[in-house]
């Protein structure tokens, strides 16, 4: 079971509360967790990745274990200690401005 950690307009939509628990079958990968996480809230769909592309959206980043995954290939394997639960994987909506 792995724990994804939803920016707050992404948790509303979903209507959740807290961290979302998934279960994944095989490598635990950014495309794999984001693939449970469309199928079991399909409302998510093409709120991460464009629908399209498959690609994240520019305003989105992907953190684990306090390093920044966003430009990694959606198929690398995460951290050991994501796939085991231990530690969140962390969906964060970036700010633009200056």
């Amino acid at each position: 079971m792995i724990r994804v950690v939803l920016p707050h307009h992404l948790r509303t939509l979903a209507k959740v509360t807290g961290d979302v628990q998934l279960e994944i079958e095989g490598e635990v990968t950014q495309r794999s967790v984001l693939d449970a996480l469309e199928a079991r809230y399909p409302m998510l769909m093409g709120t991460i990745r464009d629908h399209a592309t498959g690609q994240r959206r520019p305003f989105l980043r992907f953190f684990a274990c306090e390093q920044d995954w966003s430009h990694e290939s959606p198929d690398a394997p995460l951290p050991e200690s994501v796939a085991s639960g231990k530690e969140p994987l962390f969906i964060i909506g970036a700010i633009a401005g200056g």
